[in-house]
């Protein structure tokens, strides 16, 4: 169907090229119109654009004919793949179904997943901690994301509580 389509669609052009050059050139139009049987100058340029747009008619509607199949088809295409997605994602809602677990119940946490309740476990000291000097990235929690650096309880800030906010004034 694409093959016939792109076929369409050249001869389309070249046709529309071939009409410009009919109009814009008289010269053009009169030699072509001259091969036509014996008839007088206006009748033959009347029967020239006469055929000219029978011609025209046809490749448009055969150009709107094989546009529309192809979106039809197309249309067609996109629906059987929304079905085959809407099954798996069905099969895959049921199988989660069937196979959930409960998750265990955790504290409560940050905004960078860090849990409130777990005690912070120090690792071995590493050479930098043994020399004496300390790295803002060595710190790290229990779950190895590193600590914040700003204050948590800064009222300015969106994560602190509402009753340690000062009153808007």
């Amino acid at each position: 169907m694409l093959a016939l389509k792109r076929i369409v669609t050249v001869a389309v052009m070249i046709y529309l090229l071939l009409a410009l050059l009919f109009i814009l050139v008289p010269a053009v139009r009169t030699s072509v119109a001259d091969m036509g049987a014996g008839l007088s100058v206006p009748e033959k340029e009347r029967q020239f654009f006469y055929v000219m747009f029978v011609i025209g008619a046809v490749l448009m509607a055969l150009h709107l004919l094989t546009e529309n199949l192809d979106s039809v088809m197309l249309r067609r295409t996109v629906t059987q793949h929304e079905g085959k997605i809407n099954e798996l994602k069905a099969k895959l809602y049921d199988q989660q179904q069937r196979t959930s677990i409960t998750a265990p119940a955790t504290g409560p946490r940050t905004i960078d997943g860090r849990n409130l309740d777990a005690p912070v476990v120090r690792e071995q000291p590493t050479q930098s901690q043994v020399a004496g000097t300390t790295s803002t990235t060595e710190n790290r929690t229990a779950d190895h994301l590193p600590q914040p650096t700003f204050p948590q309880n800064d009222p300015s800030l969106s994560n602190t509580e509402p009753a340690d906010r000062p009153p808007l004034a």
